[in-house]
């Protein structure tokens, strides 16, 4: 007997990305697939959005289009989720989280009403940096809409501090202090309001831990104390699926860093055997 899809939606990559994860949206479609809901992957080049006559418009290859019923953005683009949501999609993650997330300095800010414990940083614009730097040596800059740990600048002394502005290619910056153990960290992955599971990551040959930039990555057992940090942020903001980093203090302590909008799990299933997309379609079936 065939069963009935009732639910569809969009699954949205830019084209470049896209080629770089086919195997990851085969398999967000197949999980999707089983449990009922169909997944179209749909490219952000091929999408045109704005307001034709006061009335929000969406276009596919310049046409119009029926619109799904939900949207699952893979792309860093709060204006894009935004604009669906107004045309009454539901969008994974929403445009709150998106715009949130992918901004450092607002994520600290929306942190600190937490009292969750973090690093010293300065938030400062590109083009009022001085010769005089806001923190003591060492210091890390980064630019506050970069990912993947591809716009972070170790800065150790004056040289290092003059060379980095002409390498800085966005205006808001976050600079934070480096009074933590060196390329270590903790991701712990969230759907909806479950913990899923948490990995550390080390890079013993550079400064920053990211998987991407030839960092390992193990399974790390979360305590209660950390675990009673994650919930109080996890029961703050409403989340659909995010990875939220911990830099390891000097005593061995979590220190917020940051929340990934756009998270992958390559690192998840590489130590451990969670299917993290068969609980994020569940969670994507229970909100629609």
């Amino acid at each position: 007997m065939k069963v009935m899809i009732k639910k569809a939606g969009w699954l949205i990559y830019s084209k470049k990305d896209a080629l770089e994860n086919s195997s990851y949206i085969d398999w967000f479609i197949e999980e999707a697939r089983l449990q009922n809901i169909r997944l179209t992957l749909v490219l952000r080049d091929d999408l045109t959005i704005g307001l034709i006559n006061n009335e929000h418009v969406i276009e596919l290859h310049h046409n119009k289009v029926d619109l799904p019923k939900f949207a699952v953005i893979r792309t860093i683009e709060p204006l894009l989720s935004l604009h669906l949501e107004m045309c009454g999609i539901k969008v994974f993650n929403s445009s709150e989280i998106s715009n949130l997330c992918n901004h450092k300095s607002l994520t600290h800010l929306e942190m600190s009403k937490l009292n969750v414990p973090m690093v010293d940083m300065s938030f400062m614009k590109r083009e009022n940096l001085s010769d005089v730097p806001p923190l003591d040596f060492p210091f890390v800059v980064k630019e506050a809409t970069g990912r993947s740990g591809q716009q972070v600048h170790l800065i150790e002394g004056l040289e290092d501090w003059r060379l980095c502005y002409p390498a800085l290619n966005t205006t808001d910056l976050v600079i934070q202090s480096t009074q933590v153990q060196p390329g270590k960290d903790v991701r712990v992955f969230i759907v909806g309001k479950e913990i899923v599971g948490a990995v550390l990551r080390e890079n013993k040959d550079d400064f920053r831990a990211n998987f991407k930039l030839g960092g390992t990555a193990t399974w790390y057992s979360l305590h209660s104390e950390q675990i009673k940090m994650i919930n109080k942020i996890i029961h703050h903001l409403d989340f659909d699926m995010v990875g939220i980093d911990f830099l390891i203090g000097l005593d061995g302590e979590f220190l917020f860093n940051e929340i990934e909008d756009v998270v992958g799990s390559r690192i998840l299933s590489a130590v451990s055997d969670i299917n993290i997309l068969e609980k994020y379609v569940a969670h994507i079936k229970s909100k629609l």
